[in-house]
């Protein structure tokens, strides 16, 4: 038996999985963007705006997830 290219063993999810995390990306993203908004707007301590270290990390998963079908 041959083994598999590197590549292709690391590749483990499909063109709807990949769609799926992006997808998660993106809302993620929204939720960061919407949140840090809020946050000005209503001047927020700087220390609170670190809770958007939560979904921005998830967004950037997200379409890292995506971008190498992991």
């Amino acid at each position: 038996m041959m083994p598999m290219p590197a590549m292709d063993q690391s590749r483990n999810i499909g063109p709807r999985g990949a769609r799926r995390r992006a997808k998660g990306g993106v809302v993620w993203l929204a939720v960061g963007v919407i949140g840090a908004t809020a946050l000005i707007l209503f001047d927020a301590p700087r220390v609170a705006r670190w809770v958007l270290a939560v979904p921005f990390t998830l967004s950037a998963i997200g379409f890292l997830q995506a971008r190498e079908r992991t």
